[in-house]
C-alpha cells in the first residue's frame, strides 16, 4: 500500500514539472508572389544577428508547394515567446541552396518578415524581425522576390 502511495505521489510530481512548458506563440505565415509550382519554399527563423549573417536558423521549416493557389502560400509555426526574423527562399530546383548567375544575381526567388527587401545585399534581421507573445497569434507576411 506504502509503495502504490510513493509511486502516485511520484507520478502526481512528474505530470505537474511536465506541465510547466513553456507556453507558445503562433505565427500565421503568407507568402505571396511565388512564381511558379516547382520546388519547396525553405523557411528560416533566425534570432539574432549573427545567427542571420552565418546562416544558422534557430528553425528550420521546409513546405511544399502543393497547395499553391495564385502565386500564394499559408502556413503556421509554432514559436516561444521571443523576437524573430524569418528569411524563405524558392528552391526551385530541390538543391536547397540559393542559385545564382555567372554574375552573382539571384536565380531562385527570396524574401523575408513583412518587409519587401529591394537591395541586392542582405538586409540586417533588424529590419524584417517580429516579437512573439504566449497565447497570440501573430500575422507575417513575405512578398516573394525574384531578379
Amino acid at each position: 500500500m506504502q509503495s502504490l502511495f510513493i509511486s502516485l505521489l511520484i507520478c502526481s510530481t512528474m505530470s505537474f514539472a511536465l506541465g510547466q512548458a513553456p507556453a507558445t506563440g503562433t505565427v500565421e505565415l503568407t507568402i505571396r508572389n511565388i512564381r511558379n509550382n516547382q520546388g519547396k519554399i525553405l523557411i528560416g527563423v533566425y534570432v539574432d544577428t549573427e545567427s542571420f549573417h552565418n546562416k544558422i536558423a534557430f528553425k528550420k521549416v521546409h513546405i511544399g508547394k502543393e497547395t499553391l493557389r495564385d502565386g500564394v502560400l499559408t502556413t503556421t509555426i509554432s514559436l516561444e515567446p521571443g523576437i524573430y526574423g524569418i528569411s524563405l527562399m524558392d528552391d526551385e530546383n530541390y538543391n536547397r541552396l540559393m542559385d545564382f548567375n555567372l554574375i552573382g544575381i539571384p536565380t531562385e526567388g527570396f524574401g523575408f518578415s513583412n518587409y519587401y527587401h529591394r537591395g541586392f545585399t542582405q538586409p540586417p534581421i533588424e529590419a524584417f524581425q517580429f516579437e512573439v507573445k504566449a497565447g497570440m497569434t501573430r500575422q507575417v507576411e513575405v512578398i516573394m522576390r525574384y531578379l
